[in-house]
């Protein structure tokens, strides 16, 4: 096998250095030479308002496309559920790689449970998929915004501004910080996120040495499972002003997805559509989640005209 000269562009919380660091450390054990390149993105800094209202996922994500477009990196590492639907042109998701575990989980200091909380309970996050199915679960609990970084949001939690909060079981786990998750909520309770708990590879397109290199990375149960549930979100046009949910599991050969859709104004009831087919590839996989998203459509445009 060659051996390549890889440089990683990563964000520089504790949880994206982790991630890059996991995949450095394979393609070393692979015999490549990798080092990493920290950046800090408009995401980050932007903590006093909420995605919806700043520009959604792309935040996070676009110097690190500049620094694969300069040629200052050959790859970068994200959080799948981080990537928009549609890249820029010239970039490609060359990899995704083996899912976490996807579910939400639950973090208070107090309360063992979202069902222990008392009428009117004080709940952090700033997704507004969590928001609407926090709403289902609770309509009485009072939601309300938490921005920043893993260890910035469990400070918070701390220092008493929440009663209890809601992150991805994935980043937790992967920090070691799985002793604070008090209980974790099924799919069938919260919905995941497309391509939660997945990490992405990005790289440019005209890189197909690296896309080579990243092929030994790929998992592709993963990767059918949230080609499926990425395509729900293009569909639906997915971003952060959208309480959007999407996942996907497998029965044998058999690929389910499930989705849910919520008001953004919070007014009218969450909509589902669900579907399952055999899948063999990444095109049959993203034809079922095209099925789903039109018959999520199809109930949005039931629930807007009753509204109206």
């Amino acid at each position: 096998m060659v051996s390549h000269t890889f440089t990683i562009a990563t964000r520089e919380s504790r949880l994206a250095l982790w991630q890059a660091e996991h995949v450095k450390s394979l393609l070393e054990g692979m015999g490549h030479t990798v080092s990493l390149l920290g950046m800090t993105t408009r995401g980050d800094q932007i903590l006093d308002r909420s995605l919806s209202k700043v520009g959604g996922k792309g935040l996070f994500v676009k110097e690190l496309e500049v620094a694969l477009e300069e040629g200052a990196a050959d790859l970068a590492v994200h959080s799948l559920k981080d990537v928009p639907m549609e890249l820029p042109d010239g970039f490609t998701l060359a990899c995704v790689m083996e899912r976490e575990d996807p579910r939400d989980a639950w973090v208070s200091g107090r309360y063992a449970s979202l069902d222990d909380l008392p009428q009117g309970a004080t709940v952090g996050t700033s997704s507004l998929r969590r928001m609407a199915l926090l709403r289902a679960l609770r309509p009485d609990l009072k939601i309300e915004a938490l921005r920043g970084n893993l260890d910035t949001r469990l400070k918070k939690l701390d220092d008493g501004l929440y009663d209890g909060i809601v992150l991805a079981a994935a980043g937790l786990k992967r920090l070691g910080l799985a002793s604070r998750i008090r209980s974790v909520f099924e799919p069938e309770q919260m919905l995941p996120a497309a391509g939660q708990g997945a990490l992405g590879i990005e790289v440019r397109s005209d890189r197909t040495d690296v896309t080579q290199v990243l092929h030994a990375l790929l998992h592709s149960p993963t990767w059918l499972a949230v080609s499926a549930e990425r395509a729900v979100s293009r569909v639906m046009g997915g971003s952060c002003s959208m309480p959007l949910a999407a996942f996907a599991t497998w029965q044998g050969e058999v690929l389910s997805i499930r989705a849910v859709w919520g008001d953004p104004e919070g007014v009218l009831p969450l909509v589902s559509a669900q579907a399952q087919e055999a899948v063999i590839d990444a095109q049959a996989a993203t034809l079922l989640g095209e099925r789903v998203a039109r018959q999520l459509q199809n109930g949005v445009a039931l629930q807007t005209g009753q509204r109206e």
